[in-house]
């Protein structure tokens, strides 16, 4: 199992340690803070109740994690070395210098620094590569890649295999790319409030009731690019060029951060979202990106998109009791109801990925599915058997009860990660030409992969097969 080191166990720090935990790396965190394993303690408990939730798969077996008393003890034997201390020059040089002695042939630190440029980093000679991240770390994807051609070749695969994007730079420049653009956003929203044209409460909703909502998905050279029209890009610059001539903007300025504008912006996010404890907004914030990410990840735009390259690598299939697993994944909140339970409809929702699954395993897969012929449910029976509550891993097997002529029917069982049964759910499908919307026999291979699978589950009790549809309270 690969290892790698963290050193500094703030919200970044914390953030890469969840991130390579719950991909299956082993951690060994180095932070002089005595209060650091409560503080990635909690980080890694957020995480673990939403990554998981981005995925239709099973992510690996959480890795172990260790808090070290020394920056040597944390870094021996690592095979990646993540830096997320303070933005200090002088302090980053100094742990970089007690880590390059630590290092195997080869071996590379990469830096979470928001905008010191690698060369800078590597003034004291060692090996720096900057992989900067966005807060959460665990969720969201982008990290820019920048320094030494030969370092980035090495961090690129390891960032991907994260799940994570990373956006590689040829050029050096401070504050790389998203920060600039963050940066730029917040001079201008610190002259609004300046200048008293705007609150801290308005400036946000300006961004996530309008253009934040485009930006999430498209970025914003395509968004700018339907703006203008049929005619695409040069017809938005055409119209709205002039315009970056005018003076409407102050990103060219400063204001100054005194007193008086430092407790207007400070009363006015108090009043904004002070009735909630920061403990509940990153978690809100967290709901919120998973509903958000779940969502690109069906056109697979943007992040949705990188999350579905992610999947594709991650483990798939196996057994229990001699049936197939056909699916596996964790609840995500978009899942859950008022009580905080899983709700019906996800019922059925994971039961459609659990028959999607048996599908696929005789032969009835997306390119069957393109060529004409599939299978239609014609009637479901769900019983609710336990509570499931929002994270909880769950595992689906199935059972075919028949699998001859038109009919297909399965049972699916709805099991926790302790292996007991949460729901059952029954499901008579009938083949389908897709041209005629009418029943028909399946190809030749499809019905043998079927009848075959139907011989070895004949016999097998269904607990609840042919029973009513259940209730949950």
């Amino acid at each position: 199992m690969s290892r790698a080191a963290i050193i500094g166990g703030g919200v970044i720090g914390g953030g890469w340690a969840a991130r390579f935990l719950l991909n299956g790396w082993d951690v060994a965190l180095f932070d002089p803070d005595p209060d650091a394993a409560r503080k990635v303690g909690a980080v890694l408990a957020r995480a673990r109740a939403s990554l998981p939730a981005l995925y239709d798969r099973p992510l690996p077996p959480e890795g172990a994690l260790r808090v070290c008393d020394t920056l040597e003890d944390a870094v021996e034997g690592a095979d990646w070395v993540q830096e997320s201390v303070s933005e200090r020059l002088e302090l980053k040089h100094k742990v970089y210098d007690q880590i390059a002695v630590l290092l195997p042939e080869g071996g590379f630190i990469a830096s979470s620094t928001s905008g010191f440029k690698a060369s800078d980093l590597a003034a004291t000679d060692a090996p720096v590569v900057v992989v900067h991240p966005f807060n959460p770390v665990y969720l969201l994807p982008l990290v820019e890649v920048t320094g030494a051609p030969e370092l980035r070749a090495k961090a690129l695969p390891v960032v991907q295999s994260l799940g994570m994007y990373p956006l590689e730079m040829q050029t050096e420049i401070d504050a790389f790319i998203g920060n600039r653009f963050q940066e730029a956003i917040w001079r201008e929203a610190l002259w609004m409030i300046r200048d008293g044209i705007a609150t801290t409460a308005q400036i946000d909703d300006a961004m996530r009731m309008g253009f934040g909502l485009r930006l999430a998905q498209m970025g914003l050279f395509e968004t700018y690019r339907l703006a203008g029209g049929e005619a695409g890009m040069a017809s938005y610059i055409e119209q709205f060029g002039p315009s970056l001539h005018w003076p409407w903007s102050k990103l060219t300025d400063v204001p100054e951060l005194d007193a008086a504008l430092v407790g207007t912006i400070s009363d006015q996010s108090d009043a904004q979202s002070g009735h909630l404890s920061i403990a509940e907004l990153e978690q809100l914030r967290d709901d919120n990106l998973v509903a958000i990410l779940r969502g690109l990840r069906r056109t697979e735009s943007g992040a949705g998109g990188v999350i579905v390259a992610h999947e594709a690598q991650l483990a798939a299939g196996g057994e229990i009791d001699g049936l197939p697993i056909t699916s596996r994944r964790a609840v995500p909140v978009t899942w859950t109801d008022y009580n905080g339970h899983m709700n019906e409809a996800a019922y059925l929702e994971l039961g459609t990925w659990a028959t999607d699954g048996l599908m696929k395993l005789v032969g009835a897969d997306e390119a069957y599915v393109a060529s004409g012929k599939s299978f239609f449910t014609v009637d479901t029976r769900i019983r609710y058997l336990d509570e499931v509550h929002r994270g909880a891993l769950l595992t689906v097997t199935t059972q075919v009860l028949e699998g001859a002529g038109k009919k297909m029917k399965l049972f699916h069982r709805v099991l926790t990660e302790d292996g007991s049964l949460a729901a059952t759910i029954e499901t008579l499908m009938l083949h389908t030409d897709l041209t005629t919307r009418r029943a028909c026999p399946p190809e030749p291979q499809v019905a043998q992969a079927l009848e075959d699978i139907a011989a070895r589950h004949a016999g097998r009790p269904a607990e609840g097969a042919g029973g009513a549809v259940g209730q949950r309270n």
